[in-house]
Parts: C-alpha cells; sequence; structure tokens
C-alpha cells in the first residue's frame, strides 16, 4: 500500500485541510505484505474518524494499511474536526466538503473508480453518524455503509442525563436548536426510501452508545429498512474498533478480482 498525507485547500471550508489516504500498489517482492492492485480503478472506503480524533487516527491506532493491502481498496479518511459533518450552526460547511467537494478532489488527485458498486463509506463514534447520515441522505453514490459505536441518535444524546453531548459541541454544530430532520440518522432511517445501500451496524453492549444503537435498529425495523447487526461485548475503544473495522472489510460487497 501507498499511504499519502495529502495537504489541499478546501472551497467548502474557506482553508487548508488534509485527509490521509491509502492507495492499493502491487508489492509481490516485499515481506510480510502482498498488495493486490485491482486490474482498473481501485474501489474506495472513505473512512470517518471521532469527535476526539483526526484524518490519522485509523493509521495510528489499526492496522488498517495491513488489513486492506490484499483487498485491493483504497481508503480515503477525511479531517472534519468536531463537526459532525455538518454545515455548522456555527462553524464551517464540513458537510459540503465531505460529500460534495471531498469526492472531487480524490477524484481529480487519484485514479479511483466512480462506480456505486465500488463506493463504501463507514466510520466510528461521530464517524459512524456521519457515514450513516450520508448514506441515508444519498443512497445512490454507496454500495454498503458500515457504523461502529456509531452516535446514532444524536437528539436523544443531547440530553443525557449521564452522558450528553458537549453543549458547546451542539451549540457550534447544530444552534441552540434540536437537531433538524435531515441531520437526525432516526428520523433519515424513518422515511428512508427502498434503493439504500447494505448496512452495517456494530455496538459493544458496554459501549455507552449502546442504547443509541438500539433506537436506530428499532426505527430501521419499523421502516423495513434491512441491515446487519452486531450487538457484542465490547467498549467505546480502540481494541474493539481494530476488531470490527477486520469485520467491516470481510462484509463488504468487494467484487474479489
Amino acid at each position: 500500500m501507498a499511504r499519502i498525507r495529502c495537504d489541499f485547500f478546501s472551497e467548502a471550508l474557506g482553508m487548508g485541510t488534509s485527509m490521509t489516504v491509502l492507495l492499493p500498489e502491487r508489492a509481490a517482492t516485499q515481506i510480510g505484505l502482498a498488495g493486490s492492485p485491482p486490474a482498473g480503478d481501485p474501489p474506495v472506503l472513505y473512512l470517518l474518524h471521532g469527535l476526539t480524533d483526526d484524518d490519522t487516527i485509523w493509521t495510528r491506532r489499526t492496522a488498517i494499511e495491513r488489513y486492506v493491502a490484499p483487498l485491493g481498496l483504497a481508503v480515503v479518511m477525511p479531517n472534519a474536526g468536531r463537526s459532525f459533518y455538518t454545515d455548522e450552526a456555527h462553524g464551517n460547511r464540513y458537510w459540503r466538503f465531505l460529500t460534495d467537494e471531498l469526492p472531487r478532489v480524490c477524484h481529480s488527485f487519484f485514479r479511483l473508480s466512480d462506480r456505486r458498486e465500488d463506493t463504501f463509506v463507514a466510520g466510528l463514534s461521530m464517524g459512524g453518524y456521519g457515514a450513516v447520515k450520508w448514506a441515508l441522505r444519498d443512497p445512490g453514490r454507496f454500495a454498503a455503509a458500515a457504523s461502529l459505536s456509531g452516535a446514532l441518535d444524536v437528539t436523544h444524546r443531547r440530553e443525557h442525563p449521564t452522558n450528553p453531548l458537549d453543549p458547546a459541541v451542539w451549540h457550534t454544530v447544530f444552534g441552540d436548536r434540536p437537531a433538524p430532520e435531515d441531520e437526525d440518522t432516526v428520523a433519515l432511517v424513518e422515511r428512508a426510501g427502498d434503493d439504500l445501500p447494505a448496512l452495517y451496524l456494530a455496538c459493544g453492549t458496554e459501549d455507552f452508545l449502546y442504547e443509541d444503537n438500539r433506537r436506530f435498529v428499532a426505527a430501521a425495523k419499523r421502516r423495513g429498512v434491512p441491515l446487519t447487526v452486531d450487538w457484542s461485548p465490547g467498549a467505546h475503544d480502540w481494541e474493539y474498533w481494530d476488531a470490527k473495522i477486520r469485520d467491516v472489510l470481510a462484509w463488504l460487497p468487494l467484487k474479489r478480482r
């Protein structure tokens, strides 16, 4: 794999930002890691970080580079601050950056497939929320979307008595009001259409977001939205996410070339 830390200017944000990108390469003589690039443009996974992290965190806390090398899969990990991947009420336009600008920039910089069947999104915690929200609001872009320990009920999380969302973060992101329906993943799944990407949700039973995830799953079932669900022991930590991202990669509907 080639690993690229890419610093570039974002028109949507009006400032410089960064992303970390993994690109497949043939590495037949590399000891301990065999690359498997596809014959054509590689499929791409947009992999989103959590609230306290940045675009480098997946490569620093997991072996994602080693996991994707034999799959011929490119991975794009953008930096989105503490934005909840939203056009913030009192901040910057991170939703526009993520969903409009980032794919265009990536396709202009790198050779990536632009086909729906080759395009995926996943994330953890805040990034799990971002991945599911992107998949539900733009379902025609993705073949599959996955959430690990996602913050999938932000309206409930705002006033949770024991572990609420930081009021300063809420004010910046959503203002002094409930989250709009198009920012609320429970509301989004309840009015989802039929042509959705495959959806995967994993959350540890010891995670403080476990009940939030169960509410999202219940809403999906009421609407008849199919999804793969993994409830297993685990907390909100990298030991869990390092294990579960491997399950996500095995679940992705990749065309094995």
